[in-house]
């Protein structure tokens, strides 16, 4: 059936319940002329207008505003004709009840208010007396109860669907969260990952280039140099351990060492000039108690970064490493080589720094020196990231 220019979702599960509820519903308004011993006062026209009533109600779901009216027409009609009074009108009730109950709130109340006022313009506006006052009165309350009863469904249903999409709403922002911080943290370690061995394994490659030019000449400090690989390697060994023990997540000793922080840039400097660069380390101030864990991390690895790209890329023979503690963490690397692009196709280096200073709310600057080799500034905040 058509309605305000198109049809409405019916579905077929729900048509055998259509069909139970417009037998059961002819039965009662046809039925009931043969239960008060009226069956021949019925006229034919007020047959089929008994008809067409109980068989609209089939199509309430398809068209509930088109059958709201039908069924309007029909009761009015044919409580106003001289036949034996029936109740009609219950298909009038099922009809609006559908029509409130699936959001149609505004036709049903004027639909409604029509009916009330049609029911007691009938009653009063001639001498004969159908409903009586009483039952006007009736009618127009349990009209309105019907339609209230209607709204109320139509209320309920909105508001459980509303619930069940903020559930899968809820779910959808869960997932999308979760992504977004197992993202995060493969970044993280592939960061971790790439500063821990491309700072040793750089290493690893001057010192075995070192030591393969002095072993014909100088055999002591190949042997020097090949000890150093050898504990570089081991720390190396370590770290990949922690690491890949923390994403096995199982209940295997891994190794417990502590993190690398600031204070370990000794260390990265001692191993720098055991692989035959100059250096000069000026540090000032004293770390602060209140230095951050994630900021004293940060800025090892931004260090450890900045020296490994001098040994790969930078053809440098001296590097200075400054330490400025204050309001904030001041780091700089300078070096005397070649400077170069810090936006270097392939290179991650440069861009793993400032991700590393942004994820404490710092900033890093790099690129060539104005006396030439290159230059890395960074500062980071105290307060670490908030």
């Amino acid at each position: 059936m058509i309605e305000t220019g198109r049809i409405r979702a019916w579905p077929r599960r729900q048509r055998p319940m259509d069909a139970l509820l417009t037998i059961a519903v002819t039965v009662v308004v046809l039925g009931a002329p043969v239960v008060t011993n009226q069956l021949g006062d019925v006229s034919a026209a007020g047959w089929a207008i008994l008809v067409i009533a109980c068989g609209a109600v089939y199509f309430r779901r398809a068209a509930p505003l088109t059958v709201t009216v039908i069924t309007l027409v029909c009761s009015t009609t044919y409580l106003i004709m001289p036949d034996p009074d029936g109740p009609v009108v219950l298909t009038f009730a099922i009809a609006i009840y559908t029509l409130m109950a699936t959001g149609r709130l505004a036709s049903g109340i004027l639909i409604g208010a029509v009916a009330v006022v049609a029911s007691f313009y009938g009653e009063y506006s001639t001498d004969q007396e159908n409903l009586g006052d009483l039952g006007v009165v009736f009618f127009a309350g349990w009209l309105i109860t019907v339609m209230a009863v209607g709204g109320a469904v139509h209320s309920r249903r909105a508001y459980l669907r509303e619930v069940d999409e903020r559930t899968r709403q809820s779910e959808a922002n869960r997932e999308e969260e979760l992504r977004r911080r197992t993202t995060e943290e493969r970044l993280r370690i592939a960061r971790e990952l790439h500063d821990v061995l491309g700072h040793t394994i750089s290493l690893i490659n001057v010192q075995a280039s070192a030591a393969l030019h002095r072993m014909p000449r100088d055999p002591d400090q190949a042997v020097e140099a090949l000890t150093t690989i050898k504990q570089s390697s081991h720390e190396a060994l370590q770290e990949l351990r922690t690491t890949l023990g923390v994403l096995r997540q199982v209940d295997e000793a891994v190794p417990t060492a502590p993190a690398p922080s600031l204070a370990h840039v000794p260390e990265l400097i001692s191993r720098l000039e055991s692989a035959g660069f100059e250096t000069d380390t000026d540090i000032e101030g004293e770390p602060p108690e209140s230095l951050p864990p994630a900021v004293d991390l940060a800025g090892y690895r931004i260090v450890q970064e900045a020296l490994t790209n001098v040994t790969r890329h930078s053809g440098a023979s001296a590097v200075t490493v400054r330490i400025r503690y204050g309001d904030d963490v001041q780091l700089n690397i300078i070096d005397d080589g070649r400077g170069g692009d810090p936006e270097r196709p392939g290179g991650s280096g440069v861009i793993g720094m400032k991700e590393r200073a942004a994820s404490v709310g710092g900033r890093l600057e790099a690129g060539p020196g104005p006396e030439g080799g290159f230059v890395v500034q960074a500062w980071l905040p105290l307060r670490g990231q908030e």
